[in-house]
């Protein structure tokens, strides 16, 4: 197999949204308690190495498959898209350029019909689909919604060590950018990239890849991610929460990170804005403003610049981990352990600070 490039004169499969992660765990009984029990996704269906989970709002059958394995990573990152057509071009598209790929009728996990999966260009596991088993929205059953009730996937977040690179690869695929970090010499450190009118589908982040930062569901208020936290604290397990809440500069949203048993990062986020209009004005983050990643200030762990999930080669196995070349944001970045502003015109010190990562 060749090399996979970036272009192909073929058209692109029209992507509707972000629709479903299949994420490898490695024990199925204590996702169920984290991702059912304390997050209150709704069981579509089971088995016992399976969980197929959706949102309250969502009418497809699933958002989530937890899928029992012997180690913690990410088979699929799967897009909806917009007509069955459009799976015959995501198949040609991508062996076009050079990717390894992988086609089947009656799709890849329960209630997904045909479908094709891709090793990307850069690594990630991605899936296009169209036939999919409908389900009961349950928007209207408020006697299944909770005090931190997710109603909807909102967006994924991907490692690579390339992100200009990936940002032309997701740009040829459809995908605009909404808002973007560089520094003054115009590196461009993270971008968020969508394909509904959202701030994203998708976003690129520095470092070493291809791994998967997280994925995000939204809850209507920012109550809801209060909720959260609070059920969190009443249950001991507040170490499950590795960040926030907060709110952020990129995205405007409100946001609270969490771990899962195996150490998958879950987003549960609220309140971006629309982006949908052909003229929409990208957002341009300086790298040196702190602002960006928390609109108040607070410190950015580490652990949430530097640790992702590993994904998985079509094959089952654990993709190698390409690391990042030139610095990546958090060795740049005054103060991205917390200690200090990150605003152009500090003192040196503080930029002496933030170099010592």
């Amino acid at each position: 197999m060749k090399t996979p490039t970036l272009t192909t004169s073929l058209p692109a499969p029209d992507v509707l949204r972000c629709a479903y992660m299949e994420i490898q765990v490695t024990s199925l009984s204590a996702a169920r308690e984290f991702y059912v029990d304390i997050l209150g996704l709704h069981v579509t269906a089971e088995d016992e190495k399976t969980l197929y989970l959706r949102s309250l709002e969502e009418f497809i059958h699933h958002n989530v498959v937890l899928r029992e394995g012997p180690v913690a990573a990410v088979a699929a990152f799967a897009f909806r898209v917009r007509a069955p057509e459009d799976v015959d071009r995501a198949e040609a598209y991508y062996q076009a350029l050079g990717c390894k790929t992988e086609r089947r009728v009656n799709g890849f996990v329960k209630g997904v019909g045909d479908a094709v999966r891709v090793e990307d260009p850069l690594g990630f596991p991605y899936e296009f689909f169209y036939d999919v088993q409908h389900v009961d929205r349950l928007a209207w059953r408020y006697d299944l919604y909770t005090p931190g009730a997710l109603v909807r996937l909102d967006h994924f977040n991907q490692i690579t060590p390339d992100v200009p690179r990936a940002v032309d690869y997701m740009q040829g695929l459809g995908f605009r950018v909404t808002e973007e970090i560089r520094d003054e010499n115009g590196v461009v450190y993270a971008a968020w990239m969508r394909r509904k009118a959202t701030v994203h589908d998708t976003a690129m982040t520095g470092g070493a890849g291809p791994r998967m930062h997280h994925i995000a569901f939204a809850t209507h208020e920012k109550h809801n991610i209060l909720a959260i936290c609070d059920k969190l604290g009443a249950l001991r397990k507040s170490d499950m929460i590795e960040r926030g809440p907060g709110r952020h500069g990129v995205s405007n949203a409100f946001y609270l990170y969490l771990r899962d048993p195996d150490g998958h990062r879950i987003e549960i986020y609220t309140q971006d804005y629309y982006t949908g209009d052909p003229d929409n004005p990208v957002v341009s983050w300086d790298v040196h403003d702190n602002q960006r990643r928390d609109w108040w200030g607070s410190p950015v762990v580490p652990s949430w610049y530097h640790e992702g999930s590993r994904v998985l080669t079509l094959d089952g196995t654990v993709q190698p981990v390409i690391a990042r070349e030139d610095p990546g944001e958090e060795a740049v970045t005054v103060g991205a352990d917390g200690f200090s502003y990150t605003r152009k015109g500090d003192t040196e010190q503080g930029f002496k600070l933030g170099n010592t990562l």
